[in-house]
């Protein structure tokens, strides 16, 4: 909440009934006239250059009579929806004045459209809305901004503010007071009827983005997350035609990006037909309670569309690597410490093992939990941000120094948003606990939650942080946040503390990184709990899951990378036998899921043998050699009607190399494979297609067999691989085969 600048003047009707936005494909064609708020009346595949004529055409063609037991007038859905425009469905704006002003009739007092060359923006953008409105009767005034990015993704966002005092009543004798309580400040964005089959994620700790498709039938399918931390969360909320896949079918998706509670839905109204997608944050009862004069923005929601869901993915990608801070230098191949010693550190240990990582080209070095006072398991010691000094007697200068001395980055794991009640910390400042005043929060893994919006919690965190990140040469910090908000209160108040912890992690975060503008950080939150566009504008890499079973990850990185390129999720290599699951892999299998990805090591390397350590080292040096294309290149996913296998990919943007990966799941249907075509190249380009080493293992048992062409290689061009194909090779389950294109004209 933030103190309003000034009301917004009274409506005026000189702005243009119509705003027509183009990029990239797609076209979002507003109307903006009356006094209302804006109407989408196009959201999806581009238009083309229209004319005044032409869209008072289109405006007439989407206008729906009166229906039988409706309101006389035709509702109007807006981008806030109000129930005073017809809209009976879920309201976009939420709240009441002690029991008044519950309902809205915002009149648009301004609009401003600023298109490419005049928008001032940190990321490209093909045009800016910007909308001002007013409720004089309520109190209130929103204002809603839209931005359309040069890659055809979407955002847009609501903000309301309490004009009112203690005379506004809407008309009752007794004022019901200032205060304005805030409940939901959704945006949405309009559905075709095409769009009737949902795809979203489910999930748990360890096996996160599980997809689950249903169709989208009358009512409300309303994805919550009231804890803050959502293995079961979904990244995306899609829906497309029926049968939509990677490369066929319209899809059109939705992502809130915050990371507090949040909450996204598909909503189908009847009698009408209208279709929403619909997000915004998840208010805790009383969380925002607007003074005169306060005000409150929601979190941005993300909107993309695609012919198949490559294309609809494809736009998150671009729109993240044009941020100022996404990262540009090359990902380093990183070991981290976790599986091979957890809470048993030992400096000898640790310096074999970083021995061993830069003897296979390891290029950063991170120790994980378990350097800091008190912290030998998971019960104590969370808070006391204070090298163990009976563990590290001198500190960890002697590990960075040699971690350093062979020619590594040093990283350092902290999770300094919870606490253990057995801290020095808890028992100092058992006030700075995030609680309720009467009651203590159930632990989750021995753990409560730091509340950041102490002002001397806030600074403890970041003098210790800032101090350690001085004190020594790091230039990386794992960031965990291993359990849910759940009772989340504030002492002091005794008020909801989710949305406004959120607020203070973003700014915690932001103060670290400008005083150490080198440091990568990495969300991390028992693996994938906590992977959003608003954790992104602060760090560097999601770890995507705490599994490190090859099998399971390639569920979770598929569904993952729909909203992520592969540079921002962290991929590791495991021991040969999985922590999690119990379950065995050949390294090619492991580190073949790992390679598309930020690639690491998470294995105890002293205990590899000498014929692993070298093929892990061959697998480094390919990942060295590729990883401009692999994140930089557009993502492939060819769709297969073998479910048993997942073929994907990258292609340079300027279709002049590819590397695929042929990944048999389990048995496969066919036996041999069924032809392979491979879209999305140059169809006017000739492409020498071969197996890449040391991805290129496949005849393990006796009748295994690859087809002709995998032992010479061949040329084909674009068109050819993409209408014809060639033959697949037979794979045993979980493996990898990698495929190298490189355009010979």
């Amino acid at each position: 909440m933030s103190p309003a600048s000034s009301a917004i003047a009274p409506p005026s009707r000189a702005h243009p009934d119509h705003v027509h936005l183009r990029a990239a494909g797609v076209s979002l064609l507003l109307d903006t006239e009356g006094s209302h708020l804006p109407r989408v009346l196009h959201w999806g595949a581009d238009l083309g250059d229209l004319d005044d004529d032409a869209v008072a055409a289109v405006r007439r063609a989407s206008l729906k009579p009166p229906a039988s037991g409706t309101p006389d007038e035709p509702y109007e859905l807006s981008v806030v929806p109000e129930q005073t425009a017809g809209w009976l469905a879920t309201p976009g704006l939420v709240g009441h004045r002690a029991g008044t002003s519950f309902s809205t009739a915002f009149e648009v007092a301004s609009l401003d459209v600023e298109h490419a060359e005049d928008a001032v923006s940190p990321i490209p953008l093909a045009g800016r809305v910007r909308v001002s409105a007013h409720d004089p009767a309520a109190g209130l005034d929103l204002t809603w901004t839209l931005e359309l990015a040069v890659d055809g993704l979407l955002r847009h966002r609501a903000a309301v503010t309490n004009t009112g005092d203690d005379a506004v009543g809407n008309g009752i004798e007794t004022p019901p007071g200032a205060t304005f309580d805030l409940m939901a400040l959704d945006v949405v964005l309009p559905l075709p009827q095409e769009a009737r089959e949902i795809l979203d994620f489910t999930g748990r700790h360890l096996r996160e983005r599980q997809p689950q498709r249903h169709d989208l039938t009358a009512g409300t399918h309303l994805r919550e997350v009231r804890r803050a931390h959502a293995h079961d969360g979904t990244l995306l909320l899609l829906a497309g035609e029926p049968g939509f896949d990677h490369t066929h079918g319209e899809v059109w998706g939705l992502h809130v990006g915050w990371s507090g509670n949040q909450r996204s839905y598909a909503e189908l109204q009847m009698p009408s037909g209208q279709a929403v997608l619909g997000g915004g944050e998840l208010l805790l009862a009383g969380e925002i309670r607007l003074a005169p004069g306060e005000s409150y923005e929601g979190p941005w929601v993300y909107g993309s569309y695609g012919v198949g869901l490559s294309e609809l993915s494809r736009r998150f990608h671009e729109f993240l690597r044009s941020r100022p801070n996404h990262p540009r230098t090359p990902r380093k191949a990183l070991v981290n410490c976790w599986e091979a010693v957890f809470f048993d550190h030992d400096l000898g240990r640790l310096t074999a093992i970083a021995d061993a990582a830069a003897a296979v080209g390891i290029e950063r070095f991170v120790l994980d939990d378990g350097w800091f006072r008190g912290r030998r398991g998971i019960t104590a010691g969370l808070g006391d941000w204070y090298v163990d000094d009976e563990v590290y007697p001198d500190g960890l200068t002697p590990l960075v120094d040699h971690v350093r001395g062979l020619g590594m980055e040093f990283g350092l794991w902290f999770e300094p948003e919870m606490i253990n009640l057995d801290s020095d910390l808890a028992r100092a400042h058992p006030d700075w606990v995030l609680r309720v005043p009467t009651r203590v929060p159930v632990s989750s893994k021995h753990q409560q939650v730091l509340d950041l919006t102490v002002p001397e919690a806030w600074q403890y965190l970041y003098d210790r942080i800032h101090t350690i990140l001085s004190e020594h040469d790091i230039g990386f910090v794992k960031w965990d946040f291993n359990r849910d908000l759940v009772d989340a209160g504030r002492q002091a108040s005794g008020t909801a503390g989710v949305h406004a912890q959120t607020l203070a992690l973003y700014r915690l975060l932001a103060e670290l990184r400008a005083a150490h503008p080198n440091v990568e950080i990495e969300s991390c939150a028992s693996g994938g709990g906590r992977i959003d566009l608003g954790i992104l504008e602060h760090t560097d890499r999601v770890w995507t899951s705490d599994v490190l079973d090859p099998l399971e990850r390639q569920v979770i990185e598929a569904g993952t990378g729909l909203l992520l390129p592969p540079e921002l999720m962290g991929s590791h290599v495991s021991s040969p036998r999985s922590h999690s699951t119990g379950r065995q892999h050949d390294l090619s299998f492991r580190a073949a899921t790992a390679f598309f990805n930020h690639f690491g090591v998470e294995w105890d390397l002293t205990t590899a043998s000498e014929e692993d350590r070298a093929e892990l080292a061959r697998w480094i040096a390919l990942y060295q050699e590729h990883r401009d294309l692999l994140h930089g290149g557009v993502s492939l996913v060819l769709d297969s009607a073998d479910p048993a296998r997942r073929v994907h990919g990258v292609v340079a943007h300027d279709g002049s190399e590819a590397i695929l990966a042929l990944v048999q799941l389990r048995p496969g249907l066919s036996h041999p494979p069924a032809k392979l075509r491979i879209t999305g190249l140059d169809p006017d380009r000739t492409y020498r297609v071969s197996p890449l080493s040391p991805g290129d293992e496949l005849l393990r048992f006796r009748g295994e067999w690859a087809p002709a062409w995998w032992y010479d290689g061949i040329e084909l061009s674009g068109r050819v691989l993409a209408a014809s194909g060639l033959r697949a090779p037979n794979q045993y389950p979980e493996h990898t085969a990698l495929i190298h294109l490189v355009a010979v004209d």
